[in-house]
This record gives C-alpha cells, structure tokens and sequence, in this order.
C-alpha cells in the first residue's frame, strides 16, 4: 500500500484533466510525458467484483487530504500521526457524450452507512453508520470508492488524490487565480489575511481560502463547499484561457507540479489519458457546474448532516440516467423526420407487477414535454416494448423512436402491433390538450432500463448549481 506522502486536495483532478489536454495537443513530447507520468505514484482500485454497471459516463473521484505528516505539519503539528481523512469529496461526472461536466460534492460532515471493509493495515473494519470521512482514514481509498458505489450505485473509474502541499504548487504554477471576498478575512486556522474585494492569489492564499470555515459563510462545511466550486471553475477557466498550452515555461512548471502533486490509480495510464484527453478536448469551463449532495440536518447532532430522501436517491438516478451517447448517422441514408417529444402521445402500462410503476415512468416522461394519454397495467413480461398501431407504420416509427431515445440504454427495437389501454388509471396530462399524430404504447418489463434525463441535475437542485456565471463575490 502506498504511503501517506501524497494526498489530495480540492483541485486534485485539474492536474490530471489538463495533463490529458496537454497530452492531446502535443503527442511530440510523447518521451516528455511518458518520463513524466512514470513519476506519478499510483494506487490499485480493489473494492471487489460487486460493482455499479457502466453507462458510458466518466466518473473520476477527486478527494482532499487532511493529512499534516511531511511538508503538510505547518497546518497542524499535532495531528502528526493521528492519520487523515477527507478534506474534500468530489465526484467529477462526464456525461457519455463528453460535453457536460459536473462536480458533485459530499459534505464531509455527512452521515452514512459504510459497508465491510479492508483498514489500511489489511484488518476487517465492520460496517456501519459513521462520518463519511472516516472511511479514508480507517480504510484509504478503496474504503471511500466502496462507500460512494454503494451510496449512489455510480461506478467510479478512476481516483487523483493531492494534499495540501501539493495544491499549492498547481495553484502556484499556473500563476495565481483571481478570486474575490465579500469582506476582510484575518483567520488564523487557515492563515489567509486579505482586504475584502477581488485578489489575485498565490498557492498559500488559496489553501487558506479552500479551507476557511468560519471567516467566510455561515461557518458550515457546505458554505465552504460553494467556494471550492467556486473557485475550481476559475481555475479551468484560468488554464484554459490564459496561453499555459502554448507557454512552454509554464506548461512544464504546472505538469512538474502536477506530477509532484497526485497520485491517481493504476488504470491511469498515459494510454488513458490520451484516450479520455480526446473525448473531452471541447470541454470548457462553461460546461462544468457544481452541486452538493441534497442534505438535512441529522437528529442526533446538529453538527451532522444526513442526505435528504427521496431527493438525494433522485439526484444519483438522474447522474446515471444523464444523457445519450448521439447516434452517427448511417452514410447514405436519408435521416428521419425529427420528432420533437411534444407532438408523441404515449400510453405507459406496468407490466413488472410493481406497484405504481407506469405512473413514476409517465411522470419522466411528461417532465420531458411527452403527453401522456393514459398509464395502466399489462400482463408481467420480461421484455419491455415500445408499440404502435398497424394503421401507423408510416410515422409510427419515427414517434416511436421519439421514445426510444429516451431509455437509459440500448434502444428497444419499437414494433407495430394493438395499441390500447389495459386498467388504466387517471392522469395529470389530459387527452383534450394532445397533439395529432400516432399513439405510442410504452410496455414497461422487467428490463426496464429507466428514462435518461436531460441533465445530471434535476430541476429541484437547480437554483444551488455553481458554474461560471456564479458571482464569486458573494
């Protein structure tokens, strides 16, 4: 097992997502950047067999070490030897696509089951409810990447960890990043002094602002979580606007740090990062948004907090379910009329036999403009089927394929056959206010893969999102 010398910080990931930018832009250098990720430490992800299915997503876990062993005892010389736990938990959602990004953070403080794992001395730690930070420390990052799978069912590809030292050092590389304050800040637990107003500042300054809980905000972890995301989006916004590509002193100086500064797992090949570097070469600051984990106070201590349900399970549903891989058209053949989700009529039936299925599913789907003529029951089947009527085999399939797209995975082949209700019940979307055009009959089996949406973040999270047009002033 690897040691405590490397940790990771807030920024962890920009040092491993501009390394692939580089990568992709400069394959000359091929032996420059091969000498340099041969110096990047690596940890094996082993959290076992049982594990979240892919979707086609990238999902990159960035975590902030606590650690004040080596260089990082300035921060706290008494808590030398007492282990670490997770500064900053972030997990860095791509959709399939590769064209939206979005952080989503953890409180640190929050509650929650941590399932059987392995202690960084190979012992067994039983599971059990604890501070979700506990399980860096008592486990390390296989304990962590096991904790999140099995909150939110999200498969977590790869890790970068940074600690306190090795933040600065980006920060310090790619020239300071610009932030502002709404007010003077003298806190001495952080070591940041600065006037209120805008600052460009160095690496030091911008640990103390990361860190800082109590000079700024409302004192809780999640006031200081919207600064790290805050600040995370001006620094993408910094390396990508301000020439480090093309700046061959700076480029060298941030990868040089960037390597001194992470330790990401072995899947993270140069290979990998090459491939992953191509797939988001478009990606900017403007695609990336933060948003926290929906949370409530925990009874027991109002210190804590726990995730809010149904709101957070929602949340981790609508991340898997983001949006579809773009199918690349067939050469030579004539693309299909394009169906926009208001002109399809649907009728949902259940047949899983679970109770109130086709009336969560009309729901998904009516928030994404489909009108619902109808929801009932089917007889059980394994297969889930997407139908229209005989009568319909001209524009049958293209409204069927309107509903098809919006399936969480492979497309369900739509067939012509009997549309009707079977048991239907009332709903919200009334016949009287449906287009014309075919009527499409949604089957729901057992298969049932669920309904992509739109955005990885629901609409009830919406006003908390953090992104490039977030005031950093207030």
């Amino acid at each position: 097992m690897a040691g405590p010398r490397r940790r990771v910080s807030v920024l962890g990931w920009v040092s491993i997502g501009l390394t692939l930018v580089l990568v992709a832009v400069s394959l000359g250098a091929y032996a420059y950047y091969r000498r340099l990720e041969s110096e990047i430490p690596r940890e094996e992800i082993d959290v076992g067999p049982s594990r979240p299915p892919e979707t086609g997503a990238l999902n990159v876990l960035l975590v902030g070490s606590d650690s004040r062993e080596g260089d990082n005892k300035k921060y706290g010389a008494k808590s030398q030897g007492l282990g670490e736990r997770t500064d900053t938990i972030m997990l860095l959602h791509i959709s399939p696509n590769r064209d939206k990004a979005t952080m989503i953070s953890f409180p640190r403080d929050s509650m929650v089951m941590i399932p059987e794992c392995q202690s960084r001395t190979g012992a067994v730690l039983p599971g059990g409810l604890r501070q979700i930070n506990s399980a860096f420390n008592d486990g390390g990052i296989n304990c962590t990447i096991k904790t999140l799978e099995s909150l939110t069912n999200i498969k977590i590809n790869h890790f970068v960890k940074v600690d306190f030292t090795g933040f600065k050092g980006i920060v310090d590389a790619i020239g300071g990043i610009e932030i502002c304050l709404p007010k003077a800040v003298n806190d001495p637990k952080s070591k940041l002094v600065l006037g209120a107003g805008k600052h460009v500042v160095n690496g030091e300054q911008a640990l103390g602002y990361v860190r800082t809980r109590y000079a700024l905000g409302d004192g809780s972890d999640l006031s200081r979580i919207q600064r790290q995301q805050v600040f995370l989006t001006k620094v993408l916004d910094t390396v990508t606007s301000a020439g480090l590509l093309t700046n061959p002193v700076k480029l060298n100086a941030f990868l040089e740090s960037a390597v001194a500064a992470v330790t990401v797992d072995s899947g993270l090949t140069l290979d990998r990062m090459v491939e992953i570097a191509k797939s988001v070469k478009g990606l900017t600051a403007k695609e990336l948004k933060g948003v926290t984990v929906p949370t409530e106070p925990y009874p027991q201590d109002k210190n804590r907090v726990q995730f809010s349900q149904p709101a957070a399970r929602d949340f981790f549903e609508s991340v898997r379910n983001d949006v579809e891989v773009t199918a690349t058209p067939t050469p030579g053949k004539a693309a299909a009329p394009k169906i926009e989700n208001k002109q399809v009529r649907v009728q949902v039936l259940n047949g899983t036999g679970e109770r109130g299925k086709a009336l969560q599913v009309a729901d998904q789907l009516a928030e994404q403009g489909f009108v619902i003529m109808e929801v009932g029951n089917a007889a059980t089947t394994a297969t889930t089927s997407i139908r229209y009527a005989k009568k319909d085999t001209t524009d049958g399939p293209a409204y069927a394929d309107a509903v098809a797209v919006r399936l969480s995975k492979e497309k369900k082949t739509p067939v012509a056959g009997k549309v009707r209700p079977v048991n239907t019940e009332p709903y919200k979307s009334p016949a009287a206010q449906a287009p014309d055009g075919p009527i499409i009959q949604l089957v729901i089996g057992a298969d049932w893969p669920g309904v992509r949406v739109v955005s990885a973040i629901p609409d009830s999270l919406k006003d908390k999102v953090v992104d490039s047009n977030t005031n950093p002033c207030l």
